[in-house]
């Protein structure tokens, strides 16, 4: 190691002596000029790396902290409703009853070839209804009663849009009984 370093000091010895022959050549005024020239870049460099960027960066942030602080009252009003909404008791959903699917149906335009309960289940056979009304139908139902499709069995028919379903439906275990 000590060759190694050895090595290194006499290269760096002769690359002083090189500088230390090239500034004793030149003459007083240019050794200004080169020193004044020295100063200035070192300057330029010194504010490219350290000031120019922290300015910047400085003005970007004052530009953008309102909207910052806007988007962070915005997620502590968030916050402070979903707590508020965490706190207060679960909706009780009526129980799923035959009067109650039947009107919902209705309500809908749909007419059911069939419709049973048993339990917590509901049995549903419509024949040659729109999908669309069905599928609006099922989801009100997901929505405003907790109910879930359990099997589902849809047929096209020949006509386009029409459809026969026999659909089992079952109601959430956090509805009221």
């Amino acid at each position: 190691m000590s060759a190694a370093v050895n090595k290194a000091r006499a290269a760096l010895m002769g690359r002083q002596q090189a500088v230390q022959a090239f500034w004793a050549e030149r003459t007083p005024q240019e050794r200004k000029l080169l020193t004044i020239g020295g100063v200035v870049a070192g300057l330029a460099l010194v504010y490219a790396v350290f000031f120019e960027p922290a300015w910047t960066g400085r003005i970007a942030l004052q530009k953008s902290l309102p909207e910052l602080r806007q988007n962070a009252a915005q997620l502590q009003a968030l916050a402070r409703e979903a707590g508020e909404l965490a706190r207060q008791a679960p909706v009780q959903v009526a129980p799923m009853a035959r009067e109650s699917l039947d009107a919902s149906l209705k309500a809908r335009g749909l007419a059911p070839q069939s419709l049973s309960l048993t339990g917590e289940y509901a049995r549903v056979q419509l024949n040659g209804v729109p999908f669309a009304s069905v599928m609006l139908w099922l989801d009100g139902l997901r929505r405003e009663g907790r109910v879930a499709v359990q099997d589902a069995k849809i047929t096209a028919q020949g006509k386009a849009g029409l459809v026969d379903a026999s659909l089992t439906l079952h109601q959430s275990p956090g509805a009221a009984r």
